[in-house]
């Protein structure tokens, strides 16, 4: 049995960020389990600019960013166990891994998750037509594209809208191959208006909206796939079919947290986010154990994932050295108009101002986010729109919490 202060679950950017700001809150034994050759995670293969903006303070492509926190992590000798595949966390903090060297067991005074995500796969979509080839998650094609040097497509239809789907539309069309649409269930794009700008207007890519891919033509390879607009109810209009003529099809369809560790230590999820149910430290409600990045929730920017990251790191270094706070806390809930609200929970003596991270229900003009316990009203904030595709941040001083009750909503109002 080996021991360690702290492990951290996963080399991307979360866990990387999460480890340094554990050893630099002085808990230096701590450690990175990656199932990969090297750290990075998803960032290896993300090699557009956009990265670092709100956290480093330039533009850099994913690998650039990875590199810095590679950096940080080898600085501080923080130790990293590669081709690690971890496969059991038990609630005592016990965590089972397989390595090139063998099994590894590693009891930890605490543990990070800090897994990512994965997307969402053509069998959960129930989409008619046999199994050609050419379909492809669009994470899977990006991988095949930017790091093993295959064009997987020339002739492109792509299913989803979210911002992976958005980035590969630019990116097959920079390599040659023709987009022939964009088309998105909802009737709104899931990704960032910057890259529906960037990738979709820049290259003259149609985006159907309230669309869907009814069935997948081909039986050696895709050869069309015919498209239909759907009603309120996502129901397909049988009017409204039209064959598309293409040979590759990419799937945007959402991301799924990776959380079969976190279900498996019998730690208590939210059904809304498919991550764990945490407090303002990234502390779930099993001692000890902190979740960060996108295994917690689907983030929009990877300098989103390094800050949340940061807040779990000090807080598994706080409970390490100083031990579990036993406290009061205060539940969060969302109200009308928002479709979450994390961390679920809120220590009632924090005595720092807590960032409260939520999405709303569907896009709004101009809205007015009201945080309230009971009768009373803690904050008001305004915000000239609101969409799912882009998560809402608001602060909450820590005086607030003192004349909460035992629970805090937040809602919208929209206002003219």
């Amino acid at each position: 049995m080996i021991e360690h202060d702290i492990v951290v679950i996963g080399g991307g950017p979360a866990g990387m960020a999460a480890a340094v700001a554990a050893y630099d809150s002085g808990a230096h034994d701590v450690c990175i389990l990656e199932r990969e050759e090297t750290l990075g995670g998803i960032l290896k293969q993300c090699i557009h600019n956009g990265f670092g903006l709100h956290k480093l303070g330039r533009e850099l492509t994913g690998p650039e960013y990875a590199a810095v926190y590679a950096e940080k992590v080898a600085e501080r000798g923080i130790r990293v166990y590669t081709e690690t595949m971890v496969t059991n966390l038990s609630p005592e903090r016990v965590v089972t891994a397989q390595s090139t060297k063998g099994i590894l067991k590693i009891k930890a005074k605490a543990v990070v998750l800090s897994m990512g995500c994965r997307e969402r796969p053509r069998g959960a979509l129930n989409t008619a037509g046999t199994r050609p080839a050419g379909v492809y998650s669009a994470g899977t094609a990006q991988k095949l594209m930017n790091c093993e040097g295959y064009l997987v497509g020339k002739r492109v239809v792509i299913l989803g809208s979210g911002d992976i789907g958005l980035i590969m539309a630019r990116r097959m069309s920079l390599e040659g191959a023709k987009v022939e649409a964009v088309c998105e269930l909802m009737p709104y794009s899931g990704g960032l208006k910057r890259n529906i700008v960037q990738c979709l207007e820049d290259f003259n890519i149609p985006l159907y909206l309230s669309t869907t891919v009814a069935e997948i033509h081909g039986k050696d390879r895709v050869e069309g796939v015919t498209v239909a607009k759907v009603d309120e109810n996502r129901n397909i209009l049988e009017s409204t079919k039209r064959y598309i003529p293409c040979d590759t099809l990419l799937l945007s369809v959402g991301l799924i947290p990776e959380n079969e560790l976190t279900k498996s230590a019998g730690i208590t999820m939210d059904r809304v986010t498919g991550g764990a149910l945490v407090d303002e430290n990234r502390e779930t409600e099993t001692a000890g154990i902190f979740a960060c990045g996108n295994v917690l929730q689907v983030h929009d920017l990877v300098d989103y994932v390094s800050d949340e990251a940061e807040i779990a790191g000090r807080g598994a270094a706080n409970f390490v050295l100083r031990g579990k706070r036993c406290g009061q806390t205060i539940k969060t809930k969302a109200g009308s108009g928002v479709r979450y609200v994390l961390p679920q929970r809120v220590n009632a003596d924090e005595e720092e101002e807590v960032a409260l991270f939520l999405r709303v229900t569907q896009p709004f003009s101009k809205v007015k986010y009201t945080v309230s316990s009971g009768d009373r009203v803690l904050m008001t904030a305004m915000r000239l729109k609101a969409a799912p595709g882009e998560m809402e941040k608001l602060i909450l001083k820590p005086e607030k919490f003192k004349s909460a009750a035992s629970e805090i909503t937040v809602s919208l109002e929209v206002m003219q």
